[in-house]
């Protein structure tokens, strides 16, 4: 595999993307009074975080956070919130991750909250990369990239002032 970093999203274009998914998260909630955006770290809670600070911007409903650590790369599901997950029960759910590779995450995301009710549970991701072994969908996505199985999506989150990129390698 080559070192070569591709330039796939720049600052600006990450940001647009989530501006364009919280209004599709709004359109799909209007008249609900709350609902839960639980980011899968460390990625996908910075997308999450994002994702919040636009929604309480825009959306009349309360957002809250919540975080989940997975163990990625176990056989079975060990997952930690940072909420009582009873919590999250009978309020929407968006589970948000920054890239959607083989679907393990979020299908282990999906099934800390099959204990409990929700009124409804969508998944965001910034980048799907279309190499799903699992059979999950996403709801909403910043952008759908076709990418070769040796290629390797890397999403670049600088909280410092740096510049957030996403590349592909």
């Amino acid at each position: 595999m080559s070192d070569k970093k591709i330039l796939v999203l720049n600052q600006q274009q990450i940001q647009q993307k989530i501006d364009r998914m919280a209004y599709q998260v709004l359109e799909d909630n209007l008249g609900e009074d709350e609902i839960i955006i639980a980011g899968i770290l460390p990625g996908g809670y910075i997308v999450a975080e994002r994702l919040k600070r636009v929604l309480d911007h825009i959306a009349p409903f309360k957002t809250t956070l919540v975080t989940i650590a997975l163990d990625k790369e176990g056989s079975t599901l060990d997952a930690k919130l940072n909420v009582e997950l009873q919590e999250c029960a009978n309020k929407v759910i968006i589970l948000v991750d920054d890239v959607l590779n083989r679907g393990k995450s979020l299908a282990y995301g999906m099934g800390i909250f099959f204990d409990i009710p929700v009124k409804k549970m969508r998944t965001l991701v910034l980048v799907d990369r279309n190499h799903k072994i699992f059979p999950i969908a996403t709801d909403f996505t910043g952008l759908a990239l076709s990418t070769v199985l040796k290629e390797h999506v890397d999403v670049v989150f600088s909280e410092d002032g740096g510049e957030d990129a996403v590349y592909l390698r």
